[in-house]
């Protein structure tokens, strides 16, 4: 069940949320998991058990860990949590790839299981897995209220697209958190901004870029024009999922951390990364970059740790090797910034600018290639002039019909956009204009949303592939 679907916004989420406003405090959390589950359940029913299963796993050796004193009993069971959930990761996630490189390897020619990738699978591992490291490091004392567990790790405005929520930042919110008509409507703003995002923004990018990959008529103006739009829908998609996770965070009474901080807007492939998917850079920083000796033992070891980071980076996106090469490619442009390249862009900001729109641009369209055949194929269209004609009637035709969203999106892909935002909820006088129109404005993104949905069916899912 996507956000962004009628199902969704009218007949799952009104009845849930009247359901858990009305029931006492010591059921919300039932009724949270509840609610959850059978989310998780309307699109992987056939794996809710193996899920609950992981949940409950996670919450039984995260209580083992807590209750003994020996170091080396807590470590043997936090690799027996590390082993089962890595373990059903890599099986559903990785076992066509691995089965795919031995087979070129030997020559064997393996058939492939096909195996289906459980949604949301990346995410909630990474949650269990950084709850029983924090309870090993007995930096946050274990759940013991199996209800409450399970509504952390399944609560589902993040469970399938993130953002990866630590359990130390919502512990004492599962027991203890308030609810208000201010969070309320704050969490109903954020999910309309976010709904209308990915919905009125992404969606129809997305529109353009599936009418590339249909073209009979390859020109340098359309593969341009295909990785602006693919920069920039994965940016409103993922960003517009993060804000609607946030506002029904908010809803719900809990206070999930910023995803994205206008990365477009940076100045540096380091500071891209400081802003894009924050999540999931902090969970690498946190329990893999600095466990391996981040840039505490020399140059050298930092830049293997750096390179070692960003290629589980990338294959923690998808199994294939686009995700790898893309990885890696983000590893050396920070370990060139590293060795002194940052210290120029910050002080030449607007070459700086242009060469993180540049970079994440070449970044994107590997990321989005099928293999890395196709990956080629795509960068050497940026740079086909001569071989492929400038442009032609079908993608002026796209230029004209898509121009006005390519251009909103470019806009509000900086800071304009949230500044007005911003004005917009700052008014003090129920006179000033803006004080009046701020309530009107949720309403009117649901309405266009809505009839978008209604009208069309175009509404891709981005993290089928995470």
């Amino acid at each position: 069940m996507l956000f962004s679907s009628i199902p969704f916004l009218y007949y799952f989420q009104p009845p849930v949320l009247l359901l858990y406003l009305a029931a006492p405090k010591k059921l919300k959390n039932a009724v949270l998991l509840a609610a959850s589950l059978f989310f998780y359940g309307w699109g992987e029913r056939h794996l809710v058990l193996l899920f609950a299963l992981s949940v409950l796993m996670g919450w039984a050796i995260g209580l083992a860990m807590e209750k003994t004193e020996k170091k080396s009993l807590r470590r043997a069971l936090l690799l027996c949590a590390v082993f089962y959930d890595l373990g059903l990761l890599v099986y559903f996630k990785y076992t066509d790839f691995i089965i795919e490189i031995v087979s070129g390897i030997t020559g064997l020619g393996l058939s492939l299981p096909g195996i289906a990738l459980p949604i949301g699978i990346s995410f909630y591992t990474f949650q269990l897995l950084s709850y029983d490291i924090d309870v090993y490091r007995r930096t946050v004392p274990a759940q013991k209220d199996p209800i409450a567990f399970g509504a952390y790790v399944a609560m589902f405005p993040q469970l399938i697209a993130g953002p990866i929520v630590r359990y130390k930042d919502i512990a004492a919110g599962l027991h203890d958190r308030t609810h208000s008509l201010e969070k309320v409507a704050y969490g109903i703003r954020r999910f309309s901004v976010g709904l209308a995002k990915k919905t009125l923004i992404a969606n129809v990018l997305g529109e353009l870029t599936v009418a590339f990959r249909q073209t009979a008529q390859p020109s340098v103006l359309f593969y341009w024009l295909y990785a602006v739009a693919y920069a920039l829908q994965i940016y409103y998609d993922f960003s517009g999922y993060s804000d609607m996770a946030i506002g029904l965070g908010s809803v719900f009474g809990f206070t999930f951390m910023e995803n994205f901080d206008h990365p477009y807007a940076s100045g540096s492939i380091t500071e891209f990364w400081r802003r894009w998917h924050i999540s999931l850079g902090s969970w690498f920083r946190d329990y893999v970059y600095i466990p391996l000796g981040g840039n505490r033992k020399g140059l050298s070891r930092q830049l293997c740790n750096i390179l070692t980071v960003w290629m589980l980076t990338g294959l923690w996106h998808g199994a294939s090797w686009n995700f790898v090469v893309w990885g890696l490619l983000y590893a050396v442009l920070l370990i060139i910034e590293k060795l002194g390249l940052k210290r120029w862009l910050d002080g030449h900001k607007a070459f700086g600018h242009g060469y993180v729109l540049l970079c994440t641009l070449i970044g994107f369209v590997i990321f989005n290639a099928a293999d890395l055949s196709q990956a080629g194929a795509d960068l050497l269209g940026l740079i086909s002039f001569g071989r492929l004609p400038l442009y032609t009637a079908e993608s002026l035709y796209q230029l004209r019909s898509y121009g006005v969203v390519l251009l909103l999106a470019m806009l509000g892909a900086g800071t304009f956009a949230s500044n007005a935002l911003l004005r917009l909820r700052s008014c003090k006088s129920v006179n000033d204009v803006l004080c009046a129109l701020e309530p009107a404005v949720p309403a009117a993104l649901l309405l266009a949303v809505t009839a978008y949905l209604v009208d069309g069916s175009f509404n891709p899912f981005l993290y089928f592939r995470f």
